[in-house]
């Protein structure tokens, strides 16, 4: 369970990313983050993994205070949250299954992980994920010779092989065309049900978001307007939340 209670994050100049955030996540939720560019989702979902450290409030992950962890014990609450970013941060020119391997480089010693020696456990671990996410075929092409939605699957591969409680995806689709955007979100909402993964994706596609998520939270100017089922999301919802902003200019 992810649990903001009053949650704030205020920058050094001023800005205030978000702005008194109560909201509770359960284990195997698949939520949806919608706004305008700006508006605080990608902050939100770095807080949880403190990328971002939060200002005022306080933010737990199944009863651990985030804000508390420090060294090995930070560390170690990182490898239960997966991380998948829009430019995918693949090793190009390395295979596929190299790169699916870095996921476990934080559990080796220090001469394995150095020349990159791998224990069968992991190789075969990281084949299992590339199964599961359809590119199993792929395991040793270079990653450069992929498609962007290949190199994006390489990515979920990679967090999937770290066997995640939480998976936060920052605009996973943004780079991608449409129907590969709806291949890769099938994939998240897939893994989602079949392995109870809790996973928190912030999108600028609203009609993926609907289809996919089963909860949507929408984010104006740093503070939540909605936050409900996917399927209630109304034509007026969608307006408070991207629209909210211009009506306040003009006001």
């Amino acid at each position: 369970m992810i649990e903001f209670n009053h949650v704030s994050k205020k920058y050094p100049n001023g800005f205030e990313a978000l702005k008194d955030i109560n909201l509770t996540i359960e284990q195997g939720e698949f939520v949806a983050i919608i706004g305008l560019s700006g508006a605080g989702k990608s902050t939100l979902l770095r807080t949880i993994n403190r990328m971002h450290d939060i200002t005022e409030g306080s933010l737990t992950v199944d009863g651990t205070d985030v804000m508390q962890l420090r060294g090995g014990e930070l560390r170690g609450f990182r490898r239960k949250i997966g991380m998948i970013f829009q430019s995918f941060n693949l090793v190009t020119r390395t295979r596929v299954i190299n790169n699916v391997l870095m996921s476990k480089v934080p559990e080796l010693s220090f001469f394995r992980a150095l020349f990159g020696i791998y224990p069968k456990e992991d190789k075969l671990n990281a084949l299992e994920a590339l199964d599961k996410v359809g590119i199993l075929d792929k395991a040793f092409v270079r990653a450069d010779q992929l498609s962007g939605g290949q190199q994006q699957r390489v990515a979920l591969a990679r967090t999937l092989a770290q066997n995640p409680q939480i998976i936060l995806a920052d605009e996973p689709v943004a780079s991608l065309d449409p129907v590969t955007a709806k291949q890769v979100m099938g994939d998240f909402q897939r893994i989602n049900k079949e392995m109870n993964i809790t996973i928190l994706l912030n999108i600028h596609h609203v009609d993926l978001a609907l289809q996919y998520a089963s909860r949507v939270v929408g984010i104006r100017s740093g503070a939540i307007v909605y936050d409900g089922p996917a399927s209630e999301v109304t034509e007026e919802i969608l307006n408070e939340i991207y629209e909210g902003k211009q009506k306040e200019a003009e006001g």
